[in-house]
């Protein structure tokens, strides 16, 4: 479970996969390095990765026990998805539980995974109804039997992107420098969701001082106007702060439409879209790689961009982001858009003026930078969900408030290599890790 596989998801590589977005894509002159997340095994989604963080700390505590347990795994989407893939390896079993609006796509991929069709728990609403899987998961943990990996509040999914995403965007960076020394890295950009990817963008604040921008949907603004709202860019989550994520070092947080994800893409995978980006002198390479951008990678791809300007970025300065999956979740939504959007047909003139709005007119309107004030604002909104709705000591969620919880937490780091490493050991596996 790692950012190192290459296209066919079986050979390693040396530098993670990824796409550097040129000037004539993305109208700024900053570099915008996207590390391409459908490289992952299985589910091609990096929420693999989290699922494993979830579980692999529980098993190695003796809190989840393959032999007896189901494991739960609440998401939007890809976490669950990546949950029944990693619990099938395991021999165990997952229960997926996930809002019944989500792509056609999702639910196909678990139809196909999960040992059980009633291992697929449905919830009302759409990507903005987290709370509703919150209290589907209330309803299951009645059984003792059941074991929930809720996303939004295990460290694990935190810690295994600062121990893993972290260093891979180091390295994609790293490689970038090796062409260019005069290169700094300046931001690191990603959508909230669970928060979990968040977690990269603290290890490149420690080593390189790039800022860490938060992003959300402008349709469901929690972070920036204490909003809310119901929105389409799935796989990010909304309506609240995700307990794991450090809220006082985050530096910036920024929206995105849906509208423009909608739109966008519709533009990289039909071919008319795709030709007029090659009329604009974008390179065959990065308009091919574009089919690795799901919705929620074009919703950071933009972000990045808002970031860009902003934050008053030049050629000198790499902004890294992610593409958390491909597009081949949303081919049911393109058509969704296409028919809703562009009756009349998706030509060059509904290509170019896609272009124009949702690229070239991604500007800095809903930006901030967040000031102590604006942080503790952010901080103190995780309350109603945490301490009120979900019963966390108010102890525990103030104690997220200072550096050093974190980095307590993440000395954890090596006692867990450890005893994953005594565990093969004691059944068998040690010599195959």
């Amino acid at each position: 479970m790692h950012w190192y596989n290459g296209a066919d998801r079986r050979q390693l590589v040396t530098v993670p996969e990824h796409v550097v977005l040129p000037r004539e894509l993305t109208g700024v002159d900053a570099r915008i390095a996207v590390a391409l997340g459908d490289r992952f095994p299985m589910i091609g989604a990096h929420k693999v990765l989290a699922a494993y963080g979830c579980l692999a700390p529980r098993i190695i505590a003796g809190g989840f026990d393959p032999a007896r347990h189901r494991a739960v795994w609440p998401s939007t989407g890809n976490y669950c998805r990546g949950g029944v893939a990693i619990s099938r390896i395991m021999g165990c079993r997952g229960v997926a539980v996930l809002p019944e609006g989500m792509s056609r796509e999702r639910f196909d991929w678990l139809e196909r995974w999960v040992a059980d069709p009633e291992d697929i728990v449905r919830t009302p609403g759409t990507e903005s109804n987290v709370k509703e899987i919150y209290d589907a998961c209330r309803e299951l943990a009645k059984d003792p039997e059941n074991v929930i990996l809720n996303q939004f509040s295990e460290f694990g999914n935190h810690l295994a992107h600062y121990a893993c995403t972290g260093p891979a965007l180091e390295r994609v960076y790293e490689s970038l420098r090796e062409r260019d020394g005069s290169l700094r890295l300046a931001a690191f950009v990603s959508a909230s969701g669970s928060a979990g990817t968040l977690g990269a963008g603290d290890y490149l604040k420690e080593r390189h001082g790039s800022k860490i921008v938060a992003v959300e949907a402008l349709e469901c603004p929690t972070m920036l106007y204490n909003g809310f709202g119901e929105h389409n860019i799935q796989g990010i989550g909304d309506k609240h702060i995700p307990f794991i994520h450090n809220v006082m070092n985050t530096d910036a947080v920024t929206a995105v439409s849906d509208r423009d994800t909608d739109a966008l893409n519709a533009l990289f995978n039909t071919d008319v879209g795709r030709g007029s980006l090659a009329r604009r002198g974008v390179d065959d390479a990065v308009v091919d790689a574009l089919s690795s951008f799901g919705l929620s990678s074009i919703c950071n791809m933009v972000a990045a961009i808002k970031a860009a300007r902003a934050l008053g970025l030049g050629p000198d300065d790499v902004v890294v982001t992610v593409a958390t999956d491909g597009a081949s979740m949303y081919g049911t939504e393109k058509d969704k858009v296409l028919a809703r959007d562009f009756p009349d047909g998706f030509d060059d003139a509904a290509a170019a003026e896609t272009y124009g709005r949702s690229i070239e007119g991604a500007g800095t309107d809903h930006f901030l930078e967040l000031g102590e004030r604006d942080r503790e604002r952010v901080f103190n909104l995780g309350y109603f969900t945490w301490v009120e709705q979900q019963g966390v000591s108010l102890k525990d969620f103030t104690a997220r408030r200072s550096q050093h919880f974190w980095r307590d937490l993440r000395d954890q780091l090596p006692l867990w290599d450890s005893m994953i490493e005594e565990l093969n050991a004691r059944t068998g596996l040690g010599e195959e890790t």
